[in-house]
């Protein structure tokens, strides 16, 4: 495994002065925003693959500070009953798709989206019980009518491209927000279609992350690494599914945290293992969303404690005793 950053964190400085503070950090893989609501401060696909010159020094500058790009960011909602906003985020994933093509990067992350309740719908549905029935004949549409037609269409695009890994972030909103969920879409659609795993969104939920892994052996193509800190005195009061600004965190049930400050190292260093247990060997992607911190010592502290708790060797074939 290696260490990587979710780049637009630094959405507000250059594309080299944010590789500068990678590289100096020790940090040689990045994932980079390319369009959906990671934006495209630091890399436009459409641009890049109109103007050879840009990409051209583009591809420079990771060259220049010893930086690979691990997988292209284009998270946003393709699905949405808005049929201008969806055709902004289906064309930010097909450029992002063709801009992987030329980079040779195999991974684009991305969320699943999610449709309203039928085709004259203003806002997305996300529906979280089943009854009255009414909410199960929604999801039913969602899933037959939308989700699953769109993602076969844009598997087999990004197939036909070289981008073998669609990676989803199961995030509550969308209609994959767990690994049952993923796995639904995955044996829908096929095995380009995987987890990028971020426990962030699995803790709040009540979702044991070690067991998710288990469960999504094989599916997993990408991994963020941030942290979740449950309150446990506003969850006895109110449960977990809270609708309060982030920046209310003394009012919320819980919220984002830099890794370590939600859970302890012990929780981390069993969630590395149970990557390498399952075979995962790509990035450990750290995700800046810490409320608390600011992004360069937020960044700096996830480095730190991820350093000792990553296993940077693949998993051994055989042991030295048997």
């Amino acid at each position: 495994m290696k260490l990587s950053v979710l780049a637009n964190l630094y959405g507000s400085k250059t594309l080299e002065e944010t590789l500068s503070i990678l590289s100096s950090l020790g940090v040689h893989s990045a994932e980079i925003g390319a369009g959906g609501y990671p934006g495209k401060a630091h890399c436009n696909p459409a641009e890049l693959l109109a103007d050879e010159k840009k990409f051209n020094e583009f591809v420079s500058l990771f060259k220049k500070y010893d930086v690979e790009i691990c997988a292209l960011a284009c998270h946003g909602n393709p699905l949405h009953p808005n049929k201008e906003i969806a055709r902004g985020f289906d064309s930010d994933f097909r450029d992002a798709i063709l801009l992987a093509e030329k980079l040779h990067v195999d991974t684009i992350i991305g969320f699943s989206g999610c449709p309203g309740d039928s085709d004259n719908s203003l806002y997305p549905n996300w529906v979280t019980c089943p009854w009255p029935d009414d909410f199960l004949a929604i999801l039913d549409w969602q899933w037959e009518k939308k989700v699953i037609p769109y993602w076969k269409e844009m598997g087999a695009f990004a197939l036909s491209h070289g981008v073998s890994h669609i990676a989803f972030e199961m995030h509550p909103g969308f209609c994959v927000y767990n690994p049952e969920t993923l796995l639904k879409l995955r044996e829908a659609v096929g095995d380009v279609v995987g987890a990028n795993f971020d426990p962030s969104h699995l803790i709040w939920q009540g979702i044991e992350p070690v067991a998710a892994i288990r469960a999504l052996k094989g599916a997993i193509y990408h991994v963020h690494a941030k942290d979740t800190k449950i309150d446990k005195y506003n969850t006895a009061v109110n449960g977990v599914l809270d609708t309060k600004h982030y920046g209310r965190e003394l009012e919320r049930s819980w919220i984002f945290r830099t890794v370590g400050y939600g859970n302890e190292a012990g929780y981390w260093k069993d969630l590395v293992s149970a990557l390498q247990l399952v075979g995962y060997d790509r990035v450990l992607s750290i995700e800046h969303e810490d409320s608390l911190m600011s992004i360069d010592e937020g960044l700096r502290k996830a480095v730190d404690f991820l350093r000792d708790i990553i296993i940077n060797d693949k998993k051994p074939s055989t042991m030295s005793w048997a």
